[in-house]
């Protein structure tokens, strides 16, 4: 496994966000399952977690949230995460107990080295906003306006973060969390570059499914890239997802 995990950015933390799709409670509620599952699979890996950006759903689950992760080989392992994750369940919010489908993305981005970063940010080009802290804090966090959100005009970026007290810190992490975002984006340009000049097409984007949790009529938790499957929903749930992981890099996951 350690030999598979020799790509340049294998050994970065990562930034780590997820998003429910349409459909509103049910897909919040799944964004936070997804949240819960990842978390304990950190806990197990004993990698460190700050939770940067945190938005409650409106009846349940989350709107959004946004991890920054530190531990050995993280990007490596967690590289192949990105996408959509789809469940089927019967909805606990369905008063008719109907069988529902919900979406929610997934996003990793390497936490890349200072030297690695050649990004200029202009002061003209973003919009700093700061605003009450609304998220999960401690004593104090929400009486102040110390959260952040920088907007960057020519790459539509948006970043946030209402993790610590301080209006400053949260503006330094937020900026960090900006210029990762701006170099991947121009990582990814290049790449494309490279493959449309070699004639080859994508077979993985940031929109792809990658992973179908069945809860109803079965129960099975199957990858669609390596067809990697188990009917312990419960148990990939709760954070062991290792085979899912292992089985990407084996099967040639890049």
């Amino acid at each position: 496994m350690q030999l598979l995990l020799n790509g340049p950015y294998d050994d970065c933390d990562i930034i780590l966000e997820i998003h429910p799709g349409a459909g509103g409670t049910e897909s919040c509620d799944w964004a936070y399952m997804l949240y819960r599952m990842y978390t304990r699979y950190f806990e197990k890996q004993h990698y460190k977690v700050e939770v940067i950006d945190y938005q409650d759903g409106e009846e349940a689950g989350l709107k959004s949230v946004s991890l920054l992760v530190h531990g050995n080989k993280c990007y490596g392992y967690l590289k192949g995460e990105k996408g959509v994750h789809r469940l089927i369940r019967i909805s606990p919010f369905d008063a008719n107990s109907r069988r529902h489908t919900s979406f929610a993305s997934v996003d990793i981005t390497p936490l890349y080295q200072d030297k690695d970063i050649e990004v200029e940010v202009k002061d003209t080009d973003i919009r700093i906003d700061v605003y009450r802290s609304s998220g999960k804090g401690g004593q104090g966090v929400n009486t102040t306006d110390s959260a952040v959100r920088i907007t960057h005009f020519p790459t539509g970026i948006v970043v946030t973060c209402q993790n610590e007290r301080s209006q400053i810190r949260n503006k330094e992490i937020a900026m960090t969390v900006l210029k990762n975002k701006i170099y991947q984006k121009e990582i990814e340009k290049r790449e494309q570059e490279l493959k449309s000049i070699k004639g080859e097409s994508s077979d993985i984007n940031f929109g792809s499914q990658i992973r179908t949790y069945t809860m109803h009529p079965y129960s099975l938790v199957k990858d669609h890239r390596t067809g990697t499957e188990t009917g312990n929903v419960s148990k990939v749930l709760d954070g062991d997802i290792s085979l899912f992981i292992e089985d990407y890099l084996r099967k040639g996951g890049k």
